[in-house]
C-alpha cells in the first residue's frame, strides 16, 4: 500500500511538472480557540469576556492585494424562526502577507479599517443569542484589490464594494448557546 501511495505522488508531481502548473494550496481560516463546528468557549461571547477569539489563516492567493472578515449569525433571532443575520464583526483591508489576528486583538494591522456591526459598533460583539443554539460563521474574503476608506460600513456596504474582487473566500463555523 505505501508503494502505491508512493507512485501516486510521483504521478501528480510528473503531470503538474508537465503542465507547468504549480500546486495550489486552498485558503484557510482557523482558531485555536475551536473547531469548525464546535462550540466556541464562553470567554469569547457576552458570558464570558466578549473579546475576540484567536485566528489564522493560510493559503491566501498570491494575487490578494487585501483581506476582508465579516463574523455573522444567520439564526437570529431564534434558529427555529430566523428572521435575520446578525453581524458580529465587519474588518476590511485586512494585509494579505498576514497570518491572523490574535485574541483579543487590541491592536490591528497597519491600514485594516473596521465597519459597524449590529449592535451600531465598531469593533468585535461576541455570541449573545436570546434563545437557541445559533451558528456564528468567521468569513474570510480574499480580495484583488484594496478598498477605499468606506467610512465605518455596514456588512451590506461592504459586499457592495467587495464585488466583483473577490479571488477567494472561506469560513470557519462556531456554534453557542446561552447558559
Amino acid at each position: 500500500m505505501q508503494t502505491r501511495s508512493i507512485l501516486l505522488v510521483l504521478l501528480a508531481t510528473l503531470l503538474l511538472t508537465a503542465t507547468g502548473k504549480e500546486a495550489v494550496m486552498a485558503m484557510e481560516i482557523r482558531s485555536t480557540a475551536f473547531e469548525d463546528g464546535d462550540e466556541i468557549p464562553s470567554r469569547y461571547t457576552c458570558q464570558g469576556e466578549d473579546n475576540s477569539p484567536p485566528l489564522s489563516w493560510s493559503g491566501i492567493p498570491p494575487e490578494a492585494k487585501s483581506l476582508v472578515l465579516i463574523v455573522d449569525d444567520p439564526d437570529a433571532p431564534d434558529p427555529q424562526a430566523p428572521k435575520m443575520t446578525w453581524v458580529h464583526w465587519v474588518l476590511y483591508n485586512l494585509p494579505a502577507d498576514g497570518s491572523g489576528l490574535v485574541e483579543a486583538v487590541k491592536v490591528l494591522p497597519p491600514d485594516t479599517l473596521q465597519g459597524l456591526n449590529d449592535w451600531g459598533r465598531i469593533g468585535y460583539g461576541g455570541p449573545c443569542p436570546p434563545i437557541g443554539r445559533h451558528r456564528y460563521f468567521h468569513k474570510l474574503y480574499a480580495l484583488d484589490t484594496l478598498l477605499e476608506n468606506l467610512n465605518r460600513p455596514t456588512k451590506s456596504d461592504l459586499e457592495r464594494a467587495m464585488a466583483g474582487h473577490i479571488l477567494a473566500q472561506e469560513k470557519l463555523m462556531g456554534t453557542y448557546q446561552k447558559r
